[in-house]
């Protein structure tokens, strides 16, 4: 599939190893930095949803999505392992869950773009996993050197799910993210929580990019559980 991913705010929290450990599973192993695993609160809005080198279709293409994620590695590969996706798109929710086997959820959302930053809504439907928030970047874009925490967190180019015993890793394929320092003001913050996650009591490390297309390969099995 190809998309286009807009105005992405990266909010990331450190976590304990052992708090993580229970909540991710044991087949994956989790991604350690200086100490610390991170979760990451991630709103933007997609376009141009489609498969590769078709048409996209009326309706289906252009929506906001929202997730909660933390960071494996296996067979020394680097990948995303998600906690819970929100997307405002029911058929994508249905086909994200049934040929890509991740936590796909329907929420009511919106995503408006100012010209100071991006208001951001999501309330998931009978659940109560909701984020509100006011993001922008502070600063121009800055290349991020491989030793640094921004880098580890962003330059992954794939992602980890299981189902019925079986791991899967889907291959993701996109330039290196053009980051900026950001700023935000998050009003209401329960989606990690609703995944069982205690986020700290401290300000997320915060960054944004404006646009990233990316192509998302089919999934590939990896190793029986």
């Amino acid at each position: 599939m190809q998309q286009t991913w807009h105005d992405l705010l990266f909010a990331h929290w450190p976590m304990l190893p052992k708090t993580l450990r229970r909540l991710v599973p044991r087949e994956l192993p989790l991604d350690i930095f200086q100490g610390s695993c991170w979760v990451g609160v991630v709103p933007f809005h997609m376009s141009g949803v489609r498969a590769h080198l078709l048409p996209a279709l009326p309706g289906l293409s252009r929506f906001p999505e929202l997730n909660v994620r933390t960071y494996v590695t296996l067979e020394n590969k680097p990948g995303v392992y998600f906690f819970s996706l929100d997307a405002a798109n029911l058929p994508a929710v249905w086909a994200a869950r049934t040929f890509y086997h991740l936590p796909y959820f329907h929420a009511r959302m919106k995503a408006q773009v100012r010209s100071d930053g991006v208001c951001y809504e999501s309330k998931r439907y009978r659940a109560s996993a909701e984020f509100r928030a006011s993001y922008g970047p502070t600063s121009p874009v800055q290349p991020r050197s491989e030793a640094k925490l921004e880098h580890w967190l962003t330059e992954r180019y794939c992602l980890y799910t299981i189902a019925r015993g079986r791991v899967y890793r889907c291959e993701i394929h996109h330039p290196p993210w053009p980051l900026q320092d950001a700023q935000a003001e998050i009003e209401t913050n329960t989606i990690a929580a609703a995944a069982g996650i205690p986020l700290p009591e401290t300000s997320p490390l915060l960054h944004f990019s404006k646009q990233q297309t990316v192509l998302i390969w089919p999934l590939r099995q990896v190793t029986d559980s």
